[in-house]
């Protein structure tokens, strides 16, 4: 039997038996849809990458542990509303076709990552600085959010019935190949024009070059037909004429978007943050890891795990994508705080003994304590003696615990054997204030060094081996949750609303469960200024999926997904 073409008749189409080996127009729509894929994850990724920078240039008004929570917040915008493109464009992609909604996603993100590489600075411009730029975070969110549904349904129709892990794994892959892509253009970039250049404007040229990168990625794109298995439910009269209504105004639908949302993607969403984007914030803002050696070592352990998405989504069609997703989930709750201990101690080595030697502690009424996360970002916490003590722990990164005094006792800061009282500010005038929060900071910073706690990780004292084993593992775990979800999403909806009813729960899980956690995990730091403190967020939420998933998630693997 001859192979129909993707640009084949309806009748052609379906022809192939439902286990075939893959044919060259099959691959050819693997790669098309990958290589787009990539780009617009390229996009995306390189705010995250570049937070700390992009901290300094538009949130510049505001205290530093602020600016950067805000940083993480503008980043996770992008995430919010990912839901909400997934709505948008989900039920264009069920009207109208996978192919075509997703050119237009593409051009959307194109548009807002070129117009992040030229936008003004808070020096330039002002307050309108960050808000434009989340406001073009929240246009690439939308794009991504029909995208991936767009990518995911695409492939998976065309691929044989035993082989749909396998086929969309390779979108799978896109999301760490995109990050690895803008790690490389970002160190390229940063090695070539060197660290004060790039800080000051180099930092803005993997912006601009994203241009080219979409005019080839659009060029590729153009040349793909539709989705076989929408042709032939177009050409049958079959389609959905209120996909929203059917996916999520029906209990049948809505109940699988739910269990796909709390069984699944909430725990597959947290895992891979955690694996790609928490560890790489934590090795720079907690470790004090360099940037350009941070984005190295991340680069390598990415490498390094990224076949396992295919091995994965291969796997997954032979036992099933339940068991894989689960015990990754699992995996991940069970061993998070053992291997990040681990990563402080091949990270920095000499911060971590004098953690051990010389711990750090905060001794103050409660009462006088404020939460050191302002999200107006006017709170210069100096108002209390212990506002001021917290605030610069938290700026400098150091893990510290909070003892309760009685009121009325003051506020000292105990750093091994040494005790530093911190006076009150209230009595004193503005200028005077300055000068005592200036004093403080210097006694602190000499007292903590005195300790052993070093401004910045010796990067000769680094054991970037252990570093790279420890990262190629939270990102082995990445590949075991994300490898099977395509397939999973897609087996779990019917044809005329899968594009809209897939999308939904993958981008409120990605989007929100996901997208916050470094905001999340960075203020539960801030507030109870242990460093490890973030981490119960993804344990909690990877958790809850394991418990979801087991009594409610059904096995996929086998499901015929043309009706």
């Amino acid at each position: 039997m001859t192979p129909p073409a993707i640009g084949g008749t309806v009748d052609d189409i379906g022809a192939l038996p439902k286990h075939h080996t893959p044919t060259q127009s099959e691959k050819k729509v693997i790669l098309a849809s990958s290589l787009g894929t990539i780009f617009e994850w390229y996009d995306f990724y390189l705010y995250g990458l570049l937070a700390i920078i992009i901290s300094a240039q538009f949130f510049s008004g505001v205290n530093e542990t602020t600016g950067f929570i805000l940083a993480l917040g503008a980043f996770a915008a992008g995430f919010a509303v990912r839901p909400f493109g997934a709505v948008v464009f989900g039920r264009l992609g069920d009207l109208v076709g996978r192919k075509y909604t997703f050119l237009i996603t593409m051009g959307l993100m194109g548009f807002a990552t070129f117009m992040v590489g030229v936008l003004p600075s808070y020096a330039t411009i002002g307050v309108a600085a960050p808000i434009i730029l989340v406001l073009l975070r929240m246009l690439q969110g939308l794009a991504l959010g029909g995208e991936y549904g767009g990518a995911a349904t695409y492939v998976a129709e065309h691929a044989p019935n035993n082989k749909r892990g396998f086929f969309t794994s390779f979108i799978q892959t896109t999301a760490t190949l995109g990050l690895f892509a803008a790690l490389i253009v970002v160190l390229g970039i940063r090695t070539l024009v060197g660290e004060e250049a790039f800080k000051d404007w180099g930092w803005r040229l993997p912006f601009l070059v994203s241009v080219f990168l979409l005019g080839i990625s659009l060029w590729i794109r153009m040349q793909l037909e539709e989705s076989p298995v929408f042709q032939r439910m177009k050409a049958e009269g079959k389609q959905s004429k209120a996909p929203l209504k059917e996916a999520f105004g029906h209990w049948t639908n809505l109940r699988l978007v739910l269990i796909a949302l709390f069984g699944a993607v909430a725990g597959q969403a947290v895992v891979w943050y955690t694996g790609q984007f928490y560890a790489l914030f934590f090795l720079e803002k907690m470790m004090k890891v360099d940037g350009a050696t941070t984005n190295m070592l991340i680069a390598i352990a990415l490498v390094l795990a990224t076949p396992f998405f295919v091995f994965f989504g291969w796997l997954s069609d032979k036992v099933g994508r339940k068991p894989i997703i689960l015990a990754g989930c699992l995996l991940a709750a069970v061993t998070y705080f053992p291997l990040f201990d681990a990563l402080q101690k091949a990270a920095n080595p000499a911060l971590y003994a004098a953690q051990q030697s010389a711990p750090v502690t905060v001794s103050a009424d409660p009462a006088t304590c404020s939460t050191q996360f302002d999200p107006i970002g006017k709170n210069r916490f100096d108002s209390s003696a212990c506002d001021i003590a917290k605030s610069f722990l938290a700026k400098s990164g150091v893990n510290y615990a909070n003892v309760a005094a009685a009121p009325g006792a003051g506020t000292t800061v105990t750093v091994g054997d040494r005790v530093l009282k911190v006076a009150d500010p209230a009595p004193l005038d503005a200028e005077a204030r300055k000068g005592l929060v200036a004093g403080f900071h210097d006694e602190a910073k000499e007292a903590l060094a005195a300790a052993g706690y070093p401004a910045s990780a010796d990067p000769a004292a680094i054991d970037k081996p252990m570093v790279v084993a420890i990262l190629f593992l939270l990102v082995l775990y990445v590949t075991m949750v994300y490898g099977p979800i395509a397939a999973l999403l897609v087996e779990l909806f019917p044809t005329k609303i899968r594009y809209t009813a897939m999308s939904l729960p993958y981008h409120i899980g990605n989007g929100w469960f996901g997208g916050f956690l470094p905001t999340i995990a960075f203020a539960l730091v801030a507030a109870t200024g242990d460093i490890t403190y973030g981490l119960w967020y993804p344990i909690v939420v990877a958790g809850l999926t394991v418990a979801v998933g087991l009594l409610c998630l059904p096995e996929t693997f086998r499901r015929d997904i043309d009706s």
